[in-house]
């Protein structure tokens, strides 16, 4: 670890930096000014640690896509003066705002590591604490005065995940995210063992990309889904794509109606990505007769996204307003990691 480092914290909300008030017994944001107070150990690293916080931390179910262009703007106006980025978040929506910096931040050099709690780290049993410092060892981390991680990553227990690849499984376990379809970047435990072989490497200068388009929704099918419902949603108005997720390998109900519905989604220009509702695995259209009428349809393979990364993806080539043709071919590619391709 180079004792150079500069990182700089940003604290978004969440429980990592609640702590417990002593007249009301509730929970409140502490004073991140205060850091080292609350996280003795941090003294012990040979890098300079300073943190920011949004002007009023929010509760990661409130995070939207004003949320995400905060964080971007926050790493765009320090880029050039520190080394490395911890972003403390909320557990319940960090995949999303993982996965959506993973697309805003094209060809990061400096390793910019998500984090949070399942406990409020003021709590003896916290999680916190162990997850912010190796948050920041992991920020600080360079090899021949390279930064090792050059990508958006979510650090959690003993885990070093691409952002755009986590999933949150667990409401109760401190090892509470996944990434079913793609290995870990580094095991954590008493040293890191980076998987060099996996970790993303920029090849141009870094752009940031903050336009987002919010109108896209999720069709979850499920047996006994009615013809109403199914027209219903694929009839709101303004929509611009769907994220369907649908069974096992991307099958789907092969009724003449549900068929008809998404026929008729397309032929309007709306744009449909199929994901699995499966943890694990990837869609394969047309594998079983229950999907082979999909690419007929013009329905989009979502390989092996997660429905959030499929989504941020979809808000945010939307948002660049590519045309239909292009947009398709770029939802097949993988762009920051987030798939297979093809």
């Amino acid at each position: 670890m180079n004792s150079k480092q500069n990182i700089l914290l940003i604290y978004t909300g969440g429980t990592i930096g609640m702590m417990e008030d002593p007249e009301s017994g509730s929970l409140v944001p502490f004073d991140f000014a205060q850091l080292r107070v609350h996280v003795p150990e941090l003294r012990r690293f040979d890098c300079q640690i300073e943190a920011v916080s949004f002007d009023k931390p929010i509760d990661s179910s409130d995070v939207n896509i004003e949320s995400w262009e905060r964080m971007a703007q926050m790493i765009e106006v320090n880029y050039d003066h520190y080394d490395g980025f911890v972003i403390l978040h909320g557990t319940d929506t960090m995949a999303f705002s993982a996965a959506a910096l993973s697309f805003m931040l094209q060809n990061v050099a400096k390793p910019v590591i998500f984090t949070g709690s399942q406990l409020p780290i003021g709590q003896i049993r916290t999680d916190g604490k162990e997850n912010l410092i190796t948050a920041i060892e992991i920020a600080s981390d360079t090899e021949n005065g390279v930064p090792i991680v050059q990508e958006v990553c979510v650090v959690f227990q003993s885990k070093l995940f691409r952002g755009n690849r986590t999933h949150k499984y667990s409401t109760e376990n401190f090892d509470a995210f996944e990434s079913a379809n793609f290995p870990a970047l580094a095991e954590i435990g008493i040293h890191i063992q980076y998987r060099h072989d996996l970790l993303l490497k920029p090849n141009g200068p870094l752009t940031i990309r903050k336009a987002f388009d919010d109108n896209i929704g999720v069709l979850k099918i499920f047996p006994g889904i009615s013809n109403s419902y199914v027209e219903g949603v694929l009839s709101i108005p303004g929509m611009k794509a769907f994220v369907l997720e649908t069974f096992g390998s991307g099958n789907g109900p092969t009724d003449s109606w549900f068929l008809d519905a998404l026929r008729s989604a397309t032929s309007r220009g709306i744009i449909i990505l199929n994901v699995t509702q499966c943890n694990k695995g990837m869609v394969e259209q047309g594998r079983y007769e229950t999907s082979g009428a999909f690419e007929e349809i013009g329905i989009i393979s979502g390989g092996d996204m997660t429905t959030e990364a499929a989504l941020v993806k979809l808000m945010y080539l939307l948002g660049l307003n590519y045309n239909p043709v292009d947009l398709k071919r770029i939802l097949l590619e993988s762009i920051s990691g987030e798939r297979m391709s093809g």
